[in-house]
């Protein structure tokens, strides 16, 4: 049993973590943090051993009477139980302690509806509550329903909800499904219009508290809310940027993952996680300082896979401040960059990962010295807005010499956007950018000769 010291205003709540032998292990640090970031006042963390569920309580008839004399004595208002429970298992429990419980599920859907801020992610919140609800209708202890209005796990739709018969919540959650399919459409044409005009989406997934939106709010020029809680990032949130080498992308950050969410939960929250589906690249961000670092991986990559994502993957290994790594590119293979090892508090490996995404977007990276002419101003401005000059200096005729660090194909697009002559700006290298001519071509040719 551990006594919590430092408080928090909100609600008095009492923390239950289960070991069970059958069950997967949870994290019990974790659970007081997603305890934390919905707002409670933790009193005390029990920790409960259980060769197998219950099926009345969950725990032993014993331990519900120990924690029912903890509640009354701390004067306790919720006790989390840091499993899924059944609704009978919720309502029993209620009953003996005389106050409300909510599971693992009510308790992170209730973070969700904190965080929730654009109009898709609140459809999406209350959607998943109610279906949650639907099953709790009758709950095992109701108290004092307008001072509990608003509390943890009643967020969102709330107590006012839980009065109303099923037939109300089946039209609603019907209501609910039909607006999230238009805003799914609205969010289909802005990703038609991307891909269109050819601009890569890279996608920020990664498992919560990693440190994406302090990446995203670095890399975006944003502020993202970013806050050392889990789901501190519930929405997707676009930002158009200028990226190094690259030009124009969309930056997408997407709401933590965690483990064992329910697959209901997952179902609920997949068009949050649409914008993954059909990016160009993901950056799995990775809190490298972690302990669980190894299973934080696992849950994530287990859920890209359940939605179907399948988009290059560069793994930027995060907080390297805290781990003690150094700032480094790893390649799976030539020029094919597969972890980054940055800092987003620091800054320490940023310039290392903006040329690992622009290796793993545009292919590998060559140095080309450059003749452009006066005439030739608007390249050298694109040249610049992409960053990717090393050096210049003019040369006796006036011309601009410049050494430049990109991929070949971009540079290759640039100039014959331009309608430039390849030979006068490359020289010898110019033949690296010469196709072979198709035989109508060779025809043409030999007829104009």
């Amino acid at each position: 049993m551990e006594n919590i010291t430092q408080r928090q205003s909100g609600e008095r709540a009492v923390l239950v973590s289960i070991s069970v032998q059958m069950l997967d292990d949870l994290d019990a640090e974790e659970f007081q943090l997603l305890a934390q970031s919905a707002g409670a006042e933790i009193l005390e963390h029990i920790s409960v051993q259980r060769n197998k569920p219950d099926p009345k309580f969950f725990i032993g008839s014993g331990k519900v009477d120990e924690i029912a004399e903890l509640v009354q004595e701390l004067e306790a208002e919720l006790v989390i139980f840091d499993h899924s429970l059944s609704p009978a298992q919720e309502r029993n429990l209620e009953r003996i302690l005389k106050c409300r419980v909510i599971d693992r599920t009510g308790l992170i859907l209730d973070i969700f509806a904190l965080r929730a801020r654009t109009h898709e992610g609140k459809l999406q919140v209350e959607l998943a509550q109610l279906k949650h609800l639907s099953t709790r209708l009758i709950r095992g202890f109701t108290g004092n329903l307008e001072q509990q209005k608003g509390g943890i796990g009643l967020r969102g739709p709330g107590e006012s909800q839980l009065e109303t018969d099923r037939r109300l919540i089946r039209v609603r959650i019907t209501q609910l499904k039909d607006k999230l399919v238009k805003v799914q459409q609205t969010r289909l044409q802005g990703r038609a219009a991307r891909q269109k005009a050819a601009i890569p989406t890279i996608s920020l997934v990664g498992y919560t508290n990693a440190g994406k939106s302090t990446l995203f709010n670095i890399l975006a020029k944003s502020d993202v809310y970013a806050a050392d809680q889990l789901f501190a990032t519930l929405d997707p949130t676009l930002r158009r940027l200028e990226w190094d080498g690259i030009g124009t992308v969309v930056l997408a950050d997407t709401v933590g993952f965690v483990r064992n969410l329910q697959h209901d939960l997952v179902e609920s929250f997949k068009a949050t996680l649409e914008e993954t589906l059909e990016a160009t690249l993901l950056l799995h961000v990775i809190d490298s300082s972690s302990p669980n670092m190894d299973e934080q991986i696992e849950a994530v990559e287990s859920v890209l896979k359940e939605i179907g994502a399948d988009a290059p993957i560069l793994h930027v290994y995060n907080k390297i401040d805290l781990s003690g790594d150094a700032a480094k590119i790893i390649y799976k293979a030539p020029d094919v960059p597969d972890r980054v090892y940055v800092s987003a508090h620091s800054g320490q490996g940023l310039e290392l990962l903006s040329q690992a995404v622009q290796q793993c977007l545009m292919g590998q990276l060559q140095h080309f010295d450059l003749v452009l002419k006066p005439a030739y101003g608007k390249l050298r401005t694109q040249l610049y807005t992409l960053n990717v000059i090393q050096s210049e200096h003019y040369d006796e005729q006036g011309n601009l010499q410049l050494t430049v660090c990109m991929a070949p194909n971009k540079l290759e697009q640039l100039i014959k956007q331009a309608h430039l002559p390849f030979d006068e700006i490359l020289g010898q290298k110019a033949t690296l950018f010469q196709r072979p001519l198709e035989e109508f071509e060779l025809n043409d040719t030999t007829i104009s000769h």
